[in-house]
């Protein structure tokens, strides 16, 4: 018998499997703050206190990113703003960026990332070095990114050497910190290489919990262009493969088989370290919120 179906898709009851319910329960949302402006309300769409990331694309003023954190935490959410090492300038402003959201938004979890831009603008370059920085004593949680399909920014020759290094690193900084932490990855399309992947964080001692990044329901053809533009790897052929069956072309893809099989694995494994579940709403946040609640995830307004 076959671990992976790969060859047919499963098909949940409208609410989902149990496992997959259950896998689902403390998610965490991506937003940034012009999609965020969009929502009217995001109680009509989220749990009580879900984490919602906000991404810091170079060039979004630090203003609209605390503003955006504010706003989240009125609403009743938790919100985790990006720090990409690369876009800050100096310690004195990290420590600006960190105030302004402490003070105005009562912020106490941090996602760390190199970021994506390839000159660093000034001190930082990792986010080992923020890390470092004790710019973040006091927080409650900080997460740092993980990447299931290597990432060729930092390891040139295509192997994971320098990225488990730093994972390594992580691991180590996690066990001298009184902060709860855990690795945050880019969104993924094929299990089977992503449980591999868990597994041997593991075997190299590596026990960060994983909060695993999933593409939320959106066009096949927005899904490639994000996951080419992402540096996606092995999995993207999950995509190229849909799109080459007419039938599946114009149909939007959603997440039920991935999920279901990573849910599944985690039910038959307890120990299984997927920790929780990060969506990249990439075909819109409602969409991805409907979907969410189409599997047993009840908003602020329903539970109310």
């Amino acid at each position: 018998m076959a671990l992976f179906p790969f060859g047919r898709k499963a098909a949940p009851s409208a609410s989902g499997s149990a496992a997959l319910e259950h896998f689902l329960d403390g998610f965490s949302i991506e937003v940034m703050p012009r999609t965020a402006e969009k929502v009217e309300d995001f109680r009509a769409l989220l749990p009580a206190g879900t984490r919602v990331y906000i991404a810091h694309i170079e060039g979004t003023p630090i203003e609209d990113m605390v503003a955006t954190a504010k706003r989240l935490r009125e609403e009743g959410f938790e919100p985790m703003p990006h720090f990409p090492a690369r876009i800050i300038k100096d310690k004195a402003t990290l420590t600006d960026w960190v105030a302004r959201y402490q003070g105005e938004a009562a912020v106490k979890q941090a996602l760390m990332l190199a970021g994506g831009v390839a000159q660093p603008h000034g001190d930082y370059h990792s986010s080992m070095q923020l890390l470092e920085s004790g710019a973040f004593n006091g927080f409650e949680r900080l997460h740092v990114a993980g990447h299931p399909e290597g990432n060729k920014d930092i390891d040139l020759d295509g192997t994971d050497k320098m990225v488990m290094e730093a994972a390594l690193w992580k691991q180590a900084f996690s066990e001298r910190t009184d902060a709860k932490m855990a690795m945050a990855t880019q969104f993924c399309f094929d299990a089977g290489p992503v449980i591999r992947w868990v597994d041997g964080l593991r075997e190299a001692g590596v026990n960060l919990p994983v909060h695993i990044g999933v593409a939320g329901p959106a066009k096949l053809q927005t899904l490639i262009k994000f996951a080419i533009a992402c540096g996606v790897g092995p999995s993207l052929k999950v995509l190229q493969k849909r799109a080459m069956d007419v039938s599946k072309l114009l149909l939007p893809y959603e997440p039920d088989e991935f999920l279901t099989q990573l849910a599944e694995h985690k039910a038959a494994n307890p120990d299984f370290g997927i920790e929780a579940v990060h969506f990249f709403p990439l075909g819109g946040i409602k969409t991805n919120a409907e979907w969410t609640q189409r599997h047993g995830q009840r908003p602020v307004s329903a539970a109310a």
